[in-house]
């Protein structure tokens, strides 16, 4: 029989309490990491996206534009997340399921459930990463499945909650890098010809302006 909670699948409920229930009987040291870890992975994968710039001053001025957008599309995803959260104002689960022991501390109420701002920002971050880095193919979406488990594991969402962020994420974030690439192409190229921009823009020091006689 399902907990029948109001505007909650029965499904995903029933998912909720069995990977909780999963979580309390893993060691003490896989819990302790798992509640470090939902909390740091957006923090990790921000850092190769900063790794991901520095690697776009060597490439063309296509490749620092997507570096120079990745941020605004992880942001732009985030912000939309945070929009629909206060539209709808659906509850966490440790708010109604409160016979359930979870990793994590319970969100304070007005913290909402769906979606999950953790998992979209940690899809969006892995489409910017690979439509920068193909080396991340592999890399960046394990990183955001891990971190959309991570926040049922540690007991702070309904599955339905993350699956509609990583959606959320992997939707927004190329539909802005889409939009935004060419008129952010063309603004790189002119601003690398700009030596007090070119070190954060390229390694190719720009030629300097002629000197007047």
């Amino acid at each position: 029989m399902g907990d029948e909670i109001e505007d909650v699948p029965d499904i995903s409920a029933e998912w909720y309490r069995e990977v909780t229930a999963f979580a309390l009987h893993t060691p003490a040291w896989v819990r302790d990491a798992a509640a470090v870890a939902t909390d740091a992975v957006p923090a990790v994968l921000f850092a190769f996206l900063v790794f991901g710039w520095w690697r776009a001053r060597r490439g063309d001025d296509r490749r620092m534009a997507l570096a120079l957008l990745a941020p605004v599309a992880v942001a732009t995803a985030y912000l939309a997340s945070e929009g629909v959260k206060s539209v709808l104002r659906l509850r966490r689960p440790c708010w109604d399921l409160t016979d359930v022991v979870t990793v994590a501390p319970c969100p304070p109420y007005g913290d909402w459930s769906l979606p999950s701002n953790h998992a979209t920002f940690a899809a969006a971050a892995a489409v910017a990463l690979v439509a920068l880095w193909r080396g991340a193919a592999v890399a960046a979406p394990a990183f955001a499945l891990l971190e959309a488990f991570s926040r049922v594991f540690v007991g702070v969402h309904y599955p339905h909650d993350v699956a509609v962020g990583l959606l959320f994420g992997a939707l927004i974030a190329p539909l802005v890098l889409l939009a935004l690439r060419n008129p952010a192409t063309a603004l790189v190229a002119a601003m690398r010809r700009r030596p007090a921009l070119a070190a954060v823009l390229t390694t190719v020091r720009p030629p300097a302006p002629p000197r007047g006689r």
